[in-house]
Protein backbone atom coordinates (compact mmCIF):
# COMPACT_ATOMS: atom_id res chain seq x y z
CA UNK A 1 0.00 0.00 0.00
CA UNK A 2 1.32 3.43 -0.99
CA UNK A 3 0.10 6.98 -0.55
CA UNK A 4 -1.00 8.63 -3.79
CA UNK A 5 -2.53 11.98 -2.78
CA UNK A 6 -3.05 14.35 0.13
CA UNK A 7 -6.33 16.28 -0.03
CA UNK A 8 -7.52 19.12 2.20
CA UNK A 9 -11.11 20.17 2.89
CA UNK A 10 -12.09 23.47 4.51
CA UNK A 11 -15.43 22.86 6.20
CA UNK A 12 -17.70 25.21 8.09
CA UNK A 13 -17.56 26.66 10.59
CA UNK A 14 -13.71 26.60 10.60
CA UNK A 15 -12.49 23.03 10.28
CA UNK A 16 -9.64 21.69 8.15
CA UNK A 17 -9.90 18.00 7.28
CA UNK A 18 -7.09 15.95 5.72
CA UNK A 19 -7.71 12.99 3.42
CA UNK A 20 -4.87 10.64 2.54
CA UNK A 21 -5.53 8.54 -0.56
CA UNK A 22 -3.81 5.23 -1.34
CA UNK A 23 -3.30 2.98 -4.34
CA UNK A 24 -5.59 0.38 -2.72
CA UNK A 25 -8.55 2.76 -2.66
CA UNK A 26 -8.49 3.21 1.10
CA UNK A 27 -8.74 6.81 2.33
CA UNK A 28 -7.61 8.01 5.75
CA UNK A 29 -9.18 10.94 7.61
CA UNK A 30 -7.49 13.43 9.92
CA UNK A 31 -8.14 16.93 11.22
CA UNK A 32 -5.60 19.76 11.23
CA UNK A 33 -7.83 22.65 12.29
CA UNK A 34 -5.90 25.65 13.63
CA UNK A 35 -8.37 28.43 14.27
CA UNK A 36 -7.49 31.53 12.25
CA UNK A 37 -4.47 29.87 10.63
CA UNK A 38 -5.99 27.13 8.47
CA UNK A 39 -4.59 28.52 5.21
CA UNK A 40 -1.09 28.45 6.68
CA UNK A 41 -1.61 24.85 7.81
CA UNK A 42 -2.89 23.97 4.35
CA UNK A 43 0.36 25.31 2.87
CA UNK A 44 2.38 23.23 5.34
CA UNK A 45 0.35 20.16 4.42
CA UNK A 46 1.11 20.80 0.77
CA UNK A 47 4.84 20.83 1.47
CA UNK A 48 4.68 17.69 3.59
CA UNK A 49 2.43 16.01 1.04
CA UNK A 50 5.08 16.17 -1.66
CA UNK A 51 7.31 13.83 0.35
CA UNK A 52 4.43 11.62 1.46
CA UNK A 53 3.51 10.51 -2.05
CA UNK A 54 4.81 6.98 -2.55
CA UNK A 55 5.33 6.28 1.15
CA UNK A 56 3.92 3.23 2.92
CA UNK A 57 1.23 4.64 5.28
CA UNK A 58 1.69 1.72 7.67
CA UNK A 59 5.07 3.13 8.74
CA UNK A 60 3.38 5.63 11.04
CA UNK A 61 6.27 6.25 13.42
CA UNK A 62 8.82 6.63 10.63
CA UNK A 63 6.60 9.15 8.84
CA UNK A 64 6.00 11.04 12.11
CA UNK A 65 9.72 11.24 12.81
CA UNK A 66 10.54 12.27 9.26
CA UNK A 67 7.98 15.06 9.17
CA UNK A 68 8.96 16.31 12.62
CA UNK A 69 12.76 16.02 12.37
CA UNK A 70 13.40 16.13 8.66
CA UNK A 71 12.62 19.80 8.07
CA UNK A 72 15.21 21.28 10.48
CA UNK A 73 12.63 23.71 11.94
CA UNK A 74 10.45 22.04 14.54
CA UNK A 75 7.49 22.78 16.78
CA UNK A 76 5.08 25.66 16.38
CA UNK A 77 1.33 25.49 15.85
CA UNK A 78 1.32 25.48 12.04
CA UNK A 79 3.81 22.67 11.44
CA UNK A 80 2.55 20.59 14.36
CA UNK A 81 -1.08 20.94 13.27
CA UNK A 82 -0.19 19.75 9.78
CA UNK A 83 1.72 16.80 11.25
CA UNK A 84 -1.21 16.07 13.57
CA UNK A 85 -3.73 15.84 10.74
CA UNK A 86 -1.48 13.51 8.77
CA UNK A 87 -0.84 11.30 11.78
CA UNK A 88 -4.56 10.84 12.48
CA UNK A 89 -5.16 9.94 8.84
CA UNK A 90 -2.36 7.35 8.96
CA UNK A 91 -3.87 5.67 12.00
CA UNK A 92 -7.27 5.72 10.28
CA UNK A 93 -5.73 4.04 7.24
CA UNK A 94 -3.99 1.38 9.31
CA UNK A 95 -7.19 0.56 11.14
CA UNK A 96 -9.13 0.33 7.89
CA UNK A 97 -6.39 -1.81 6.32
CA UNK A 98 -6.56 -4.23 9.25
CA UNK A 99 -10.35 -3.90 9.68
CA UNK A 100 -10.02 -2.91 13.33
CA UNK A 101 -10.60 0.23 15.42
CA UNK A 102 -7.59 2.38 16.26
CA UNK A 103 -8.06 1.76 19.97
CA UNK A 104 -7.39 -1.93 19.36
CA UNK A 105 -4.09 -0.99 17.74
CA UNK A 106 -3.28 1.05 20.86
CA UNK A 107 -3.71 -1.97 23.11
CA UNK A 108 -7.47 -2.30 23.34
CA UNK A 109 -10.20 -0.55 25.27
CA UNK A 110 -9.75 -0.02 29.01
CA UNK A 111 -13.33 1.26 29.45
CA UNK A 112 -16.76 0.48 28.08
CA UNK A 113 -17.90 4.04 27.36
CA UNK A 114 -16.45 7.55 27.23
CA UNK A 115 -17.65 10.47 29.32
CA UNK A 116 -18.25 13.76 27.51
CA UNK A 117 -18.57 17.15 29.09
CA UNK A 118 -20.78 20.02 28.00
CA UNK A 119 -19.67 23.64 27.59
CA UNK A 120 -21.24 26.71 29.16
CA UNK A 121 -20.39 30.39 28.64
CA UNK A 122 -21.67 32.13 31.75
CA UNK A 123 -20.16 35.52 30.85
CA UNK A 124 -23.25 36.41 28.81
CA UNK A 125 -26.70 35.63 30.18
CA UNK A 126 -28.38 33.34 32.64
CA UNK A 127 -29.91 31.43 29.73
CA UNK A 128 -26.67 29.47 29.43
CA UNK A 129 -27.01 28.26 32.99
CA UNK A 130 -30.50 27.00 32.21
CA UNK A 131 -29.18 25.40 29.02
CA UNK A 132 -26.64 23.46 31.08
CA UNK A 133 -29.37 22.43 33.48
CA UNK A 134 -31.43 21.09 30.56
CA UNK A 135 -28.47 19.08 29.24
CA UNK A 136 -27.91 17.64 32.68
CA UNK A 137 -31.58 16.71 32.96
CA UNK A 138 -32.26 15.51 29.42
CA UNK A 139 -28.96 13.91 28.34
CA UNK A 140 -27.67 13.25 31.85
CA UNK A 141 -24.35 15.00 31.39
CA UNK A 142 -22.29 14.56 34.54
CA UNK A 143 -19.63 17.14 33.67
CA UNK A 144 -19.42 20.63 32.20
CA UNK A 145 -16.82 23.29 31.52
CA UNK A 146 -17.51 27.00 31.72
CA UNK A 147 -15.83 30.30 30.98
CA UNK A 148 -16.32 32.97 33.64
CA UNK A 149 -14.20 35.87 32.39
CA UNK A 150 -13.87 38.03 29.32
CA UNK A 151 -10.91 40.38 28.76
CA UNK A 152 -8.89 40.72 31.97
CA UNK A 153 -6.30 43.37 32.80
CA UNK A 154 -2.90 42.51 34.36
CA UNK A 155 -4.37 43.47 37.75
CA UNK A 156 -8.12 43.58 38.23
CA UNK A 157 -10.63 45.28 40.49
CA UNK A 158 -12.29 43.51 43.36
CA UNK A 159 -15.58 43.82 41.47
CA UNK A 160 -14.30 41.99 38.34
CA UNK A 161 -12.67 39.20 40.32
CA UNK A 162 -15.71 38.74 42.54
CA UNK A 163 -17.98 38.79 39.48
CA UNK A 164 -16.05 35.91 37.91
CA UNK A 165 -16.33 33.80 41.05
CA UNK A 166 -20.01 34.61 41.47
CA UNK A 167 -20.72 33.41 37.93
CA UNK A 168 -19.28 30.03 38.79
CA UNK A 169 -21.11 29.98 42.11
CA UNK A 170 -24.42 30.55 40.31
CA UNK A 171 -23.73 27.64 37.97
CA UNK A 172 -22.71 25.40 40.87
CA UNK A 173 -25.87 26.31 42.75
CA UNK A 174 -28.02 25.51 39.71
CA UNK A 175 -26.36 22.20 38.80
CA UNK A 176 -25.61 20.97 42.31
CA UNK A 177 -22.60 19.27 43.85
CA UNK A 178 -22.99 15.95 42.02
CA UNK A 179 -22.03 17.51 38.66
CA UNK A 180 -18.35 18.04 37.84
CA UNK A 181 -17.67 21.56 36.54
CA UNK A 182 -14.34 22.75 35.17
CA UNK A 183 -13.47 26.42 34.73
CA UNK A 184 -11.59 27.74 31.69
CA UNK A 185 -9.75 31.06 32.10
CA UNK A 186 -8.44 30.70 28.52
CA UNK A 187 -5.04 32.20 29.33
CA UNK A 188 -6.67 35.60 29.85
CA UNK A 189 -5.31 36.21 33.34
CA UNK A 190 -1.92 36.98 34.82
CA UNK A 191 -0.68 34.75 37.66
CA UNK A 192 -1.68 37.45 40.17
CA UNK A 193 -5.28 37.61 38.94
CA UNK A 194 -5.58 33.83 38.55
CA UNK A 195 -4.44 33.34 42.14
CA UNK A 196 -7.18 35.66 43.39
CA UNK A 197 -9.87 33.99 41.29
CA UNK A 198 -8.75 30.49 42.29
CA UNK A 199 -8.96 31.42 45.97
CA UNK A 200 -12.58 32.54 45.58
CA UNK A 201 -13.49 29.43 43.56
CA UNK A 202 -12.22 26.95 46.14
CA UNK A 203 -15.44 26.65 48.21
CA UNK A 204 -17.39 25.61 45.09
CA UNK A 205 -14.87 22.88 44.16
CA UNK A 206 -14.20 23.22 40.42
CA UNK A 207 -13.16 19.98 38.76
CA UNK A 208 -10.18 21.88 37.34
CA UNK A 209 -9.02 25.39 36.45
CA UNK A 210 -7.96 25.41 32.79
CA UNK A 211 -5.32 27.76 31.38
CA UNK A 212 -5.21 29.96 34.49
CA UNK A 213 -2.14 31.38 32.78
CA UNK A 214 -0.66 30.63 29.38
CA UNK A 215 0.58 27.05 29.32
CA UNK A 216 4.11 27.85 28.18
CA UNK A 217 5.07 29.12 31.67
CA UNK A 218 5.58 26.00 33.84
CA UNK A 219 7.03 28.04 36.70
CA UNK A 220 3.90 30.18 36.96
CA UNK A 221 1.69 27.09 36.91
CA UNK A 222 3.81 25.36 39.53
CA UNK A 223 3.64 28.40 41.81
CA UNK A 224 -0.12 28.68 41.35
CA UNK A 225 -0.59 24.97 42.03
CA UNK A 226 1.20 25.44 45.34
CA UNK A 227 -1.06 28.37 46.24
CA UNK A 228 -4.48 26.82 45.56
CA UNK A 229 -6.45 23.65 46.25
CA UNK A 230 -8.09 23.85 42.81
CA UNK A 231 -6.56 21.31 40.37
CA UNK A 232 -4.93 23.03 37.40
CA UNK A 233 -5.16 22.00 33.73
CA UNK A 234 -3.45 23.14 30.54
CA UNK A 235 -2.14 21.97 27.19
CA UNK A 236 -4.21 23.19 24.25
CA UNK A 237 -1.43 25.53 23.09
CA UNK A 238 1.48 23.18 23.70
CA UNK A 239 3.05 21.07 20.97
CA UNK A 240 4.62 17.61 21.31
CA UNK A 241 5.94 15.85 24.41
CA UNK A 242 8.85 18.25 24.68
CA UNK A 243 6.62 21.16 25.61
CA UNK A 244 4.78 19.02 28.17
CA UNK A 245 7.83 17.49 29.81
CA UNK A 246 8.48 20.21 32.41
CA UNK A 247 4.80 20.52 33.34
CA UNK A 248 4.59 16.78 33.90
CA UNK A 249 7.94 16.37 35.64
CA UNK A 250 7.15 19.20 38.06
CA UNK A 251 3.52 18.09 38.56
CA UNK A 252 2.56 21.69 37.78
CA UNK A 253 -0.90 20.56 36.64
CA UNK A 254 -3.37 17.87 37.63
CA UNK A 255 -4.72 17.48 34.08
CA UNK A 256 -2.92 17.62 30.72
CA UNK A 257 -5.07 18.73 27.78
CA UNK A 258 -3.15 18.22 24.53
CA UNK A 259 -5.09 18.79 21.32
CA UNK A 260 -4.99 15.92 18.84
CA UNK A 261 -5.09 18.44 15.96
CA UNK A 262 -2.19 20.51 17.32
CA UNK A 263 0.14 18.52 19.56
CA UNK A 264 1.26 15.78 17.17
CA UNK A 265 -1.74 13.59 16.49
CA UNK A 266 -2.66 10.23 17.99
CA UNK A 267 0.96 9.09 18.14
CA UNK A 268 2.08 12.02 20.25
CA UNK A 269 -0.97 12.26 22.50
CA UNK A 270 -0.44 8.62 23.40
CA UNK A 271 3.10 9.45 24.56
CA UNK A 272 2.01 12.58 26.45
CA UNK A 273 -0.73 10.63 28.22
CA UNK A 274 1.70 7.88 29.24
CA UNK A 275 4.16 10.40 30.68
CA UNK A 276 1.32 12.02 32.62
CA UNK A 277 0.10 8.67 33.92
CA UNK A 278 3.53 8.03 35.45
CA UNK A 279 3.04 11.20 37.55
CA UNK A 280 -0.62 10.45 38.38
CA UNK A 281 -1.79 13.29 36.15
CA UNK A 282 -5.11 12.96 34.33
CA UNK A 283 -5.52 13.16 30.55
CA UNK A 284 -8.43 15.13 29.03
CA UNK A 285 -7.86 15.90 25.33
CA UNK A 286 -8.74 19.41 24.22
CA UNK A 287 -11.27 19.31 21.37
CA UNK A 288 -13.41 22.34 20.52
CA UNK A 289 -13.00 21.24 16.90
CA UNK A 290 -14.73 19.07 14.33
CA UNK A 291 -15.97 15.48 14.41
CA UNK A 292 -12.81 14.00 12.86
CA UNK A 293 -10.69 15.33 15.73
CA UNK A 294 -13.35 14.13 18.16
CA UNK A 295 -13.23 10.65 16.63
CA UNK A 296 -9.45 10.55 17.12
CA UNK A 297 -9.88 11.68 20.73
CA UNK A 298 -12.44 8.96 21.40
CA UNK A 299 -10.05 6.29 20.15
CA UNK A 300 -7.40 7.60 22.54
CA UNK A 301 -9.88 7.90 25.39
CA UNK A 302 -10.93 4.29 24.95
CA UNK A 303 -7.37 2.99 25.32
CA UNK A 304 -5.86 5.44 27.84
CA UNK A 305 -6.02 4.48 31.54
CA UNK A 306 -5.68 8.01 32.95
CA UNK A 307 -8.37 9.53 30.73
CA UNK A 308 -10.71 11.89 32.62
CA UNK A 309 -13.41 13.27 30.30
CA UNK A 310 -13.76 14.47 26.72
CA UNK A 311 -14.49 17.96 25.44
CA UNK A 312 -16.75 18.28 22.41
CA UNK A 313 -18.69 20.96 20.53
CA UNK A 314 -20.23 18.75 17.84
CA UNK A 315 -21.35 15.17 17.44
CA UNK A 316 -20.84 15.29 13.68
CA UNK A 317 -24.42 16.01 12.65
CA UNK A 318 -23.35 18.24 9.74
CA UNK A 319 -20.63 15.96 8.32
CA UNK A 320 -20.81 12.31 9.36
CA UNK A 321 -22.88 9.49 7.92
CA UNK A 322 -23.50 8.33 11.50
CA UNK A 323 -23.09 11.10 14.09
CA UNK A 324 -22.08 10.14 17.60
CA UNK A 325 -24.90 9.45 20.05
CA UNK A 326 -24.86 10.61 23.68
CA UNK A 327 -26.52 8.39 26.26
CA UNK A 328 -26.45 9.36 29.93
CA UNK A 329 -23.59 11.77 29.24
CA UNK A 330 -21.43 9.10 27.59
CA UNK A 331 -20.70 7.87 24.06
CA UNK A 332 -20.01 4.25 23.24
CA UNK A 333 -16.48 3.15 22.42
CA UNK A 334 -16.35 3.24 18.59
CA UNK A 335 -16.31 -0.18 16.97
CA UNK A 336 -15.82 0.65 13.28
CA UNK A 337 -12.44 0.27 11.55
CA UNK A 338 -9.90 3.07 11.85
CA UNK A 339 -11.38 6.14 13.49
CA UNK A 340 -14.80 4.57 13.12
CA UNK A 341 -16.36 7.37 11.07
CA UNK A 342 -17.20 8.21 7.47
CA UNK A 343 -17.93 11.56 5.85
CA UNK A 344 -21.30 12.04 4.20
CA UNK A 345 -20.29 13.53 0.84
CA UNK A 346 -23.64 15.27 0.36
CA UNK A 347 -23.21 17.00 3.72
CA UNK A 348 -19.58 17.82 2.94
CA UNK A 349 -20.62 19.56 -0.28
CA UNK A 350 -22.86 21.94 1.67
CA UNK A 351 -20.18 22.77 4.26
CA UNK A 352 -17.18 23.57 2.06
CA UNK A 353 -15.77 27.11 2.09
CA UNK A 354 -12.53 28.93 1.31
CA UNK A 355 -10.99 28.49 4.76
CA UNK A 356 -10.84 32.19 5.58
CA UNK A 357 -11.75 32.65 9.23
CA UNK A 358 -10.21 35.18 11.63
CA UNK A 359 -9.97 34.69 15.36
CA UNK A 360 -11.65 37.39 17.46
CA UNK A 361 -9.48 40.34 18.51
CA UNK A 362 -10.23 41.76 21.94
CA UNK A 363 -9.24 45.14 23.34
CA UNK A 364 -9.15 46.70 26.77
CA UNK A 365 -10.94 49.98 27.48
CA UNK A 366 -7.75 51.90 26.70
CA UNK A 367 -7.42 50.30 23.24
CA UNK A 368 -4.64 47.88 24.19
CA UNK A 369 -4.87 44.28 23.01
CA UNK A 370 -6.35 41.69 25.35
CA UNK A 371 -6.12 37.89 25.34
CA UNK A 372 -9.11 36.26 23.64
Amino acid sequence: MRLTRLETLHLRPRWLVVRLHTDTGLVGLGEATLEGRSLAVEAALGEMGRWLIGQDPRRIEYIWQHLYRGGFYRLGPVLCSALSGIDQALWDLLGKHLATPVHQLLGGAVRDRIRLYGWVNVTTTGDYIESAARLAAEQHFTAFKCTITDAMRPLESRARITEAAERFHALRQRLGDAIDIGVDLHGRCTPAVSRQIAHLLEPDHPLFLEEPVLGDDPAALRDLAAATRVPLATGERLYTRWQFQDLVAQRAVAVVQPDVAHAGGISELRRIAAAAEAREIAFAPHCPLGPVALAACLQLAAATPNFLCQEHVTLGETLLTEPFVVRDGFVAVPTGPGLGIALDEAKVATQRFDGKWDAPIWHHADGGLAEW
